[in-house]
Order: structure tokens, then C-alpha cells, then sequence
């Protein structure tokens, strides 16, 4: 998956794309890691309980630059991209996906399109 000025997960029709008040150091403070590249990198469980290791995560990764990036929802190992949207039994974890969002937009780091 390459960068994109605009992103979703798989099955949302929800489009988000970068505040322009994100800078490097709203990354860092919202919980983004620097990568080896330079990109910001941040890994969120959206299972119940955080402390287990199976169920989904949240990646999303933002270039060096702050100007464009990626977004998936992928099984725990993080290999295989997972569509939230096709499975009714999913529905807490739509809710607990659009609650991780509504806070980034809250904080200025992604803008609803």
C-alpha cells in the first residue's frame, strides 16, 4: 500500500486525510513512533482487551515529510489486511476504530474528507 494524500480502512466509506496542524512533534504526542526510515508508525489493538494478543490492530503510518499516508486494519501478526465492515459480529471494534479517529481529528492530526 502506498502513501496517499487520502485514506480509509478496507470496507469504510469514511475518508480521512492529514491536518494541516500535524507536524512531527503532534505525531509524537498522540503515541507515532519514529521508524528506521523516518516515516511515524503507530500500531493500536482494537480488541477488548489490550493486553491479549490476538484480535485487530490499527496501522497507520505517516512519511517523513507529514504530507501524505497509509492506513489499515490488519490480523495480529499484521500481515493480512481485515475488513471490519463485512462481519456484523465486528461491531464494537467499528466503534472502538471510529473513537481512535474522532480523537486524532480532536487533536489535529487528520481531517474527515
Amino acid at each position: 500500500m502506498a502513501f496517499a494524500k487520502e485514506a480509509t480502512i478496507l470496507g469504510s466509506t469514511v475518508r480521512y486525510r492529514l491536518a494541516p496542524t500535524a507536524k512531527r512533534y503532534t505525531l509524537r504526542d498522540n503515541g507515532f513512533t519514529e521508524t528506521k526510515s523516518g516515516n511515524f508508525q503507530l500500531i493500536r489493538p482494537l480488541q477488548a482487551t489490550p493486553a491479549s494478543k490476538e484480535g485487530f490492530q490499527l496501522k497507520i503510518t505517516v512519511d517523513k515529510e507529514v504530507s501524505s499516508f497509509k492506513m489499515s486494519v490488519t490480523t495480529a501478526n499484521g500481515l493480512k489486511a481485515v475488513d471490519l465492515f463485512k462481519d456484523p459480529n465486528h461491531e464494537m471494534l467499528r466503534e472502538k476504530y471510529f473513537f481512535l479517529m474522532d480523537g486524532f481529528i480532536d487533536r489535529g492530526l487528520f481531517e474527515k474528507v
